[in-house]
C-alpha cells in the first residue's frame, strides 16, 4: 500500500463500495465510522478490508463520547483497537463533544462549556484513547446553533491548550467553522487563523442547510455539496498551512459516486495548486 501522504478523499458509504473497489483515481482515500465495523468478520468487514487493499482508509468516529462525564467505554476502546490494528489507518479522529452518560447513549454530539474541568476531563480521555490505540488521534471541532454560557477559552485557545497536554492532533471541520461563526455571528476567518498549523492532521469539508422555522440558522446536515464560502475558507486555511488530507463528507441526499468523485476532484485541485507553488518556491 502506498504510503505517500493523503490528499482529497471521500466518506465511504455502502452504496458507493462497488465504485469505490474500482475506481483508480490518484491518492484517493476514503474514511468510514468504525462503529459500522466493529465486528469480527461478516461481509461489510469483508468489503471494507477489499477496499483496504486497494485505497487508504481513515477512521472517524462519533461515539466515544470524549468530552462526557464518564471514561470511553473499555469494551468499545477495545473493539476500535482491533479494528484499527486490522486496517492500520493512516488517520484515526474523534469529536469534540460528548453522547453518553451514567450508563444512557444520545443520538448526537453534544456541546460541552470550555471550562478548566472540561478541559481535565478531555485530556484525560483522549489520553486512555491515544493509549488504546497507541497512536496520535486528531480532535474535530463542533457546530454550534446557540450560545452557551460558562465558556473560560475561547474554543482555539481550548483547542490549542488540549494539543499541548496530550499531544493529539486536530481534525478542522470548515464547514462546522462556517456553520457556527454564521449562527453565533462570529469571525469564521480569524478562528481559523488562531488553530496551530503544525497540529492540523485533517480538514472535513461538507455541506449545510438551513431551517425554514428558524430565519438564519444554518445546521450541518451533510446533505449538501459544499457551499462557496467554505470552499473560500478552505482556499485561505491550506493556503496558510499548507496541504492537508481533506475529505469531502455526505450523509444525506446521497447523489451517485461520479458527484462525490466531481466534488472531491475540486479539493485535489485546489491541494495540486498548492504543491505547485511550492514546488516553484524551492526552485
Amino acid at each position: 500500500m502506498n504510503a505517500a501522504p493523503l490528499a482529497a478523499g471521500l466518506g465511504l458509504k455502502p452504496q458507493h463500495f462497488d465504485a469505490a473497489l474500482s475506481c483508480a483515481a490518484p491518492g484517493l482515500w476514503f474514511e468510514v465510522h468504525p462503529e459500522n465495523y466493529l465486528m469480527d468478520g461478516g461481509p461489510r468487514l469483508a468489503w471494507l478490508e477489499a477496499v483496504r487493499s486497494r485505497h487508504r482508509l481513515a477512521l472517524h468516529g462519533v461515539s466515544l463520547s470524549l468530552a462526557g462525564p464518564d471514561a470511553p467505554d473499555p469494551v468499545h476502546l477495545r473493539r476500535l483497537a482491533a479494528l484499527a490494528a486490522r486496517i492500520e489507518p493512516a488517520l484515526v479522529s474523534e469529536h469534540l463533544a460528548w453522547s453518553r452518560a451514567d450508563g444512557r447513549y444520545f443520538p448526537d454530539l453534544l456541546p460541552v462549556p470550555r471550562t478548566g474541568a472540561t478541559l481535565a476531563r478531555l485530556a484525560a480521555n483522549i489520553a486512555r484513547t491515544q493509549d488504546a490505540l497507541r497512536r496520535r488521534i486528531a480532535l474535530e471541532n463542533p457546530s454550534h446553533y446557540l450560545r452557551m454560557d460558562g465558556h473560560e477559552w475561547s474554543e482555539p485557545e481550548f483547542l490549542r491548550e488540549l494539543v499541548r497536554r496530550t499531544g493529539c492532533g486536530l481534525l478542522v471541520d470548515v464547514n462546522n467553522v462556517h456553520v457556527s461563526a454564521a449562527n453565533l455571528g462570529l469571525d469564521a476567518q480569524a478562528y481559523l487563523e488562531q488553530l496551530p498549523a503544525e497540529a492540523i492532521e485533517e480538514i472535513h469539508l461538507a455541506g449545510h442547510s438551513s431551517d425554514a422555522g428558524l430565519p438564519g440558522l444554518l445546521v450541518d446536515s451533510h446533505d449538501a455539496a459544499v457551499a462557496p464560502a467554505v470552499w473560500d475558507l478552505y482556499r485561505g486555511l491550506v493556503a496558510r498551512i499548507g496541504p492537508r488530507p481533506t475529505l469531502i463528507e455526505r450523509d444525506g441526499k446521497l447523489p451517485g459516486f461520479d458527484e462525490l468523485l466531481a466534488e472531491r476532484d475540486i479539493a485535489q485541485g485546489i491541494l495540486d495548486g498548492l504543491d505547485s507553488t511550492h514546488r516553484e518556491r524551492a526552485a
